[in-house]
């Protein structure tokens, strides 16, 4: 049975007149390649190519079966754009709301994603500082879905990602953090153990308050604040110059951090989901479906157990939601 990756096989093999070019530009070995055009000769019955010591050229039956081929790819290539078309998918515009960190760690590889998909769609990005302004946004409709921690009480459909957690980040001469390699694979720190520093703060309205002072409350203190932040993205920045310890979502770690980035214990941790007022348009469903497969709780930094989270939500130990917990109602998705 021949199929339209054979035929595009062979077309971009004639195109290009080499088999090394082809799997170049269709992103597969060669061998794997070489594989699928025998494997169309062998159907059609007889060789389609001639391959030459420089080049690779049409036989007289793979100048007979050409035309079909790129007829055939033509046609699936008119087939998606009309299924693609009538659900939405061709063009129109996507309104997705989030918290600060979550635009800022989890959501730029899924928009990148998106975007090589679904060039024509227009993504409008509507930031939050907080859980419950993200949940009233969504609720008074300014969203058509919002990515972030749980929402208590929600009505409408959600799709759980999974759970994101936070570390600690600490200047990387802090003789808490001095047990292990450098990174989150080095040994845990005892929240408690920092009971007594000034700590880098978010400014009040920032949900990530909340989940540090609950989670130093837990550990049995009220976190000292060395200085406020507005900016996510500042807070890793100010503790590895000295300022203090922070407690941040792992995927705003940048890339070549200096700092140190140790596991909390207990560990503090929330889970993330992807919510909608009612049951999804086709348009929406493609994004959540996208964005369940590409989103990465866990970055590499924060490998040995621990990744991050945004503004006002659950903190707390272990029994923090995690991916498939029955804390997370699911449904309404597709």
């Amino acid at each position: 049975m021949t199929t339209l990756r054979q035929f595009e096989y062979l077309v971009t093999v004639v195109d290009t007149g080499s088999f090394t070019r082809a799997a170049e530009l269709l992103h597969v070995t060669q061998p794997a390649l070489s594989h699928q055009v025998r494997a169309l000769e062998k159907a059609v019955g007889g060789p389609l190519l001639e391959r030459l010591p420089r080049a690779v050229r049409p036989t007289p039956m793979g100048r007979a079966v050409l035309p079909h081929a790129r007829a055939a790819l033509a046609d699936a290539e008119r087939l998606r754009a009309a299924a693609l078309s009538a659900a939405g998918l061709a063009g129109g515009e996507l309104e997705l709301a989030t918290v600060y960190s979550v635009s800022l760690g989890l959501l730029p590889p899924v928009l990148r994603a998106w975007r090589a998909a679904h060039p024509e769609v227009r993504i409008r990005l509507r930031e939050f500082a907080h859980t419950e302004d993200l949940r009233a946004a969504m609720t008074a409709g300014q969203a058509d879905v919002a990515v972030g921690p749980l929402p208590a009480g929600w009505e409408g459909p959600i799709r759980e990602l999974g759970t994101e957690e936070f570390v600690l980040v600490l200047p990387s001469d802090d003789p808490e953090g001095a047990d292990g390699a450098e990174g989150a694979d080095g040994a845990p720190v005892p929240l408690a153990a920092l009971a007594g520093r000034d700590w880098v703060h978010y400014a009040p309205g920032n949900g990530l308050a909340d989940v540090l002072d609950a989670a130093c409350a837990e550990a049995g203190f009220r976190p000292g604040v060395a200085v406020r932040t507005e900016q996510t993205a500042a807070a890793p920045l100010l503790a590895a110059a000295g300022l203090g310890p922070a407690l941040v979502p792992a995927n705003i770690v940048p890339p070549g951090f200096d700092g140190l980035v140790r596991r909390p214990e207990p560990p503090v941790r929330r889970p993330l989901v992807a919510y909608t007022r009612t049951r999804p348009d086709a348009l929406t469903t493609a994004f959540v479906e996208l964005l369940s497969r590409r989103v990465r709780l866990l970055p590499d930094i924060a490998a040995g157990g621990a990744a991050g989270g945004e503004d006002g939500g659950t903190t707390g130990g272990a029994k923090g939601g995690t991916a498939g917990s029955p804390d997370v109602p699911t449904d309404g998705f597709s």
